[in-house]
């Protein structure tokens, strides 16, 4: 169940909101978790009994080590821990990729040397995984008390809004809003968190699913087979895709949370108005920046350490970042070619675009994600290299036929994604997404809200392509 599918607008999140609202403040909590075990056992019926058991594990295993005044203790049930959760991940996530590659390099798929399991990766997984670890390390470096009572814990975890896709809701950001959301859970919120909801709703169904239909018709093609501009405009339809797709889904969780009452981090800032890659970190994906920064790159030492160790600090982070994304050699290349960039913005290019402005800096940045997304997109390396080679091999091979409705969705995706570039326009960005508005603000967005709303469940109710990227990651 996603998001955007009309079993969950027409049922589930009416249900789940009418039940909320009713319930007492004492079984608020409760609605939410069972609402939430229910959600997730749609999309994974037998991995929520992996959850359920392995989170009461970690929960008493937390317990145990913020309660124990031994530091050798605490730091063996902070490995016990993380082991735990990062060998559910590998097993279910990497385990095929790494029998794979052995095969490669030991012997010939057909000796079967280590045969292949059959595992099916459990929807958002890789999320579930990164925030039992910042509880447990957050717990560790006392940086907040652990929750007391177990079902807590549980809500922490499996949480609806951003159990599928995020954000990652870091454990000290959220903690004490379990116990008590009252300062959040205002009229105000619970209207401009529709709001949230619904605009993003309308950037996933009536742009991302748009673009996006059009993108994996050119992007399933042989590249060989494809002409210079087609592959442009298939790649520039993937890259438009991923970020209304994404960050439409990110709106929808925060503008739920919003509703009853928790307050999610941001997720997204424009990113593709960046200047440079380091840019983009900072507004793309802004939660796993976060957590990757924190649990990662500063306990590598971050920028306190020599210069050589600090671009390989750089360099790993967005490797391993990229193999979050996926088990794939082109996931990694992927982190590989950001850390790339990121490095050579430290040496020399962060000078360059100082010295050329802002737009032409902003031109070359989103260039170079763009050709960034080709190795996110291709399952393939040998696909992502033919498809480079068409994109500059300037083939003269016909150009396929792009309707009105592929054209026209990408000028408009293209004007969401850099209108803010233009002086005051960033203004009317902060109205729509501001979380105080005047009587007359709430009854003209309600109004608004309502009709997008409207032309968003038409448009999935009649389109039979409503994917969702990161819906396995």
């Amino acid at each position: 169940m996603i998001f955007s599918s009309s079993l969950f607008l027409l049922l589930f999140l009416p249900a789940f909101l009418i039940l909320y609202y009713l319930a007492d403040k004492r079984y608020k909590n409760l609605v939410i978790l069972v609402s939430s075990i229910l959600f997730y056992a749609w999309g994974a019926p037998r991995f929520i009994f992996v959850i359920l058991f392995t989170t009461f594990l970690d929960f008493h295993l937390v317990k145990w080590m913020d309660r124990s005044t031994s530091s050798r203790i605490r730091r063996l049930l902070l490995v016990l821990s993380v082991s735990m959760n990062l060998s559910l991940l590998f097993y279910f996530k990497y385990c095929n990729f790494f029998i794979d590659n052995f095969n490669r390099v030991f012997g010939a798929e057909h000796w079967h040397i280590a045969p292949l399991t059959s595992l099916v990766l459990p929807i958002g997984i890789s999320f579930y995984t990164f925030e039992t670890l910042t509880y447990v390390i957050d717990v560790y470096r006392r940086v907040h008390a652990p929750l007391k009572k177990f079902w807590d814990y549980q809500l922490y975890i499996i949480l609806f809004p951003k159990l599928i896709a995020g954000p990652i809701v870091r454990y000290h950001e959220i903690a004490d809003q379990i116990s008590d959301r009252s300062a959040n859970d205002t009229i105000d919120n619970r209207l401009t968190g529709f709001y949230r909801f619904v605009m993003g709703l309308g950037k996933k169904v009536l742009i991302a699913n748009v673009v996006g239909k059009y993108a994996d018709e050119i992007l399933k093609l042989d590249p060989h087979n494809l002409s210079t501009l087609t592959a442009w405009m298939g790649i520039l339809g993937y890259t438009f895709q991923i970020y209304f797709d994404f960050s439409g889904y990110s709106d929808m969780a925060i503008g739920i949370g919003k509703m009853i009452g928790f307050k999610f981090p941001e997720n997204f800032d424009n990113p593709y108005t960046s200047g440079s890659i380091t840019e983009f970190w900072r507004r793309w994906h802004m939660t796993l920046g976060s957590w990757m920064r924190n649990y990662l790159y500063i306990p590598l030492g971050g920028n306190k350490v020599p210069k050589y160790r600090l671009y390989f600090n750089l360099w790993f982070v967005f490797l391993a970042s990229g193999f979050w994304h996926g088990a794939s050699w082109n996931f990694i290349l992927w982190g590989a070619y950001h850390g790339l960039f990121l490095v050579l913005e430290r040496l020399f290019l962060l000078k360059v675009y100082a010295r050329i402005g802002r737009i032409p800096g902003v031109i070359i940045t989103f260039t170079l994600v763009v050709l960034g997304w080709v190795f996110f997109r291709m399952e393939h390396l040998s696909t992502a290299v033919a498809y480079f080679h068409t994109l500059f091999g300037f083939t003269h091979l016909p150009t396929m036929f792009f309707n009105k409705e592929f054209r026209y969705m990408l000028i408009v995706a293209a004007c969401f994604s850099f209108f803010v570039l233009v002086p005051g326009f960033s203004k009317i960005q902060n109205y729509f997404y501001g979380s105080v508005q005047k009587p007359a603000g709430h009854i003209l967005l309600t109004l608004l809200m309502l009709l997008l709303f409207t032309l968003s469940l038409s448009s999935i109710t009649s389109a039979d392509f409503n994917p969702f990227i990161y819906y396995r990651f």
